[in-house]
């Protein structure tokens, strides 16, 4: 079986290229200017092709002759600037791959979506795969872009694809990665003088590439599935993350009128000194909710054993 990754040297991307490499043949996606090394994918062989997913020429070559195609290449910021960009390769990117197995006749897809997709809405706590996207003022560009995209994929599934979409909330990964839960890991080590008052809803990065593998396997073709462990409040998250990895934890929440007042002014100031802003105001609004996804579908299709936090925390802490 020849599986071609996108994004294969992300986050995700690496233990999707680990895990799928028993079920065939590991083919990945670069650019032309980009190195072929990737220390964390030394023990996987990769059959490389060049293109981009913004380059319809070259990602069709690439898809040619493939079984699977997962798509888990995208762009995460929550920079007003970065907005059109994310759009860009979030939803352009994926069309171009929907377009891309349609053209060449590559049977089944696998999309890598975000919870962001599913949306945020003012009032509600719980989300399942059954919620459905409601266009409020808070939903962020990347939200919007990811819910965009799977338009695309669904759309795919209708002109004859077989799709699998999955949803992860935040994949805990290595503290040596310089991205995602990596930035999240550091910002704790040196010392946050708030937490948010909402909850963090994550999964350990090995776990939602076994549960992605294992769906593949079970043929979940025409689904959707949340990728999450469990819902905890930040403050305990972060308190646990200093327990393992070192650190101070915060120990004042983050009022909802600091979000509301004190961050156009926080923005100013990061504007006036040449830093950016890593997040948006509607980011951080969200994050003082007490947002909960659901994992019961993949329990029911699965029952997964999930790893615990203080493992994932260790193993994120060691080398390598």
């Amino acid at each position: 079986m020849n599986i071609l990754i996108t994004g294969v040297t992300g986050l995700f991307g690496r233990e999707l290229a680990k895990t799928f490499s028993s079920l065939g043949t590991i083919h990945g996606l670069r650019r032309s200017n980009s190195s072929f090394t990737d220390p964390d994918l030394a023990g996987v062989t990769i059959q490389w092709h060049e293109g981009d997913i913004l380059d319809f020429s070259s990602l069709l070559e690439a898809v040619a002759g493939m079984d699977i195609v997962i798509h888990a290449a995208g762009k995460v910021s929550f920079l007003p600037q970065d907005d059109k960009e994310v759009y860009k390769v979030n939803h352009e990117g994926t069309t171009h791959v929907v377009n891309a197995l349609l053209a060449t006749g590559v049977p089944k897809l696998v999309y890598v979506s975000s919870v962001a997709a599913l949306g945020q809405i003012p009032d509600q706590e719980d989300y399942d795969e059954k919620s459905t996207w409601v266009d409020a003022a808070d939903q962020t560009s990347y939200a919007i872009s990811k819910y965009m995209a799977e338009l695309e994929v669904w759309r795919g599934e209708q002109e004859g694809l077989q799709v699998l979409v999955v949803n992860p909330a935040v994949l805990l990964g290595k503290i040596s990665y310089t991205r995602s839960s990596g930035v999240l890991y550091q910002a704790i080590r040196k010392g946050l003088p708030f937490f948010p008052a909402g909850n963090l809803n994550y999964i350990d990065v090995r776990d939602a590439a076994a549960i992605t593998q294992a769906l593949v396997s079970a043929q979940a073709w025409g689904e959707r599935f949340i990728l999450t462990k469990e819902s905890i409040p930040y403050q305990a998250f972060f308190q646990k993350v200093t327990q393992v990895i070192g650190g101070i934890a915060p120990t004042r929440v983050v009022p909802n009128w600091g979000i509301n007042w004190g961050f156009p002014l926080l923005k100013m100031v990061s504007l006036l000194f040449g830093k950016k802003l890593p997040l948006s105001a509607a980011m951080a609004r969200n994050a003082q909710q007490k947002t909960r996804y659901r994992n019961q579908k993949v329990e029911a299709y699965l029952q997964f054993r999930y790893r615990d936090l203080q493992e994932t925390l260790s193993w994120a802490n060691t080398p390598g």
